[in-house]
């Protein structure tokens, strides 16, 4: 009988313990820009730390998300040196998903976006967003993203994620049915 894939796979907030497993993640997962350094993505999870999550599987770390409250018109600067979050959000952006290449097909991912989803609502953010690179606007759209309108302000901001780059939303599960 084969054996699920999820009865190992557990999905924890992201701490500073975790960083140097999401370093070796990203490092392997991102070919169309420069992985974020050390700082940068500690201070996602020290800025947001329930928002941000890792997947386990053994009691290692398999993959991970981050997302931080914030502005929709104007997401965080890719590898930022500081995060601090804006006094009125109004959506939660998913700022990076990453599963190792060797734990593909683990779960991890949907187990991830579930925690995601579960966040948004409880946040009370009516709007997630994110920004699709490499290929995974088709991924992001069986979640329920779809393709947001831009300015010209935030298409020069988007140009530095690479040239298959797209700015997506989708409303959170409280905000379509009100």
């Amino acid at each position: 009988m084969p054996r699920n894939p999820l009865s190992t796979l557990s999905i924890h907030p992201a701490c500073n313990a975790d960083l140097p497993a999401i370093l070796r993640i990203q490092s392997r997962c991102y070919t169309a820009i420069v992985p974020e350094s050390a700082q940068s993505m500690g201070a996602k999870l020290a800025a947001s730390p329930a928002t941000c999550f890792v997947a386990q599987r053994a009691g290692d770390v398999i993959a991970y998300l981050l997302a931080l409250p914030w502005r929709f018109d104007h997401p965080p600067h890719l590898d930022a040196p500081d995060c601090v979050l804006p006094e009125e959000p109004d959506t939660l952006y998913l700022h990076d998903l990453a599963v190792d290449p060797a734990a593909r097909g683990s779960g991890a991912s949907q187990a991830l976006v579930k925690a995601f989803l579960t966040a948004l609502t409880e946040s009370g953010i009516g709007r997630a967003s994110l920004i699709a690179i490499q290929g995974s606007a088709p991924w992001w759209e069986g979640h329920g993203f779809r393709a947001a309108l831009t300015t010209p302000a935030l298409d020069a901001r988007l140009a530095g994620y690479g040239s298959d780059v797209r700015y997506m939303s989708r409303q959170s599960e409280t905000a379509r049915s009100s």
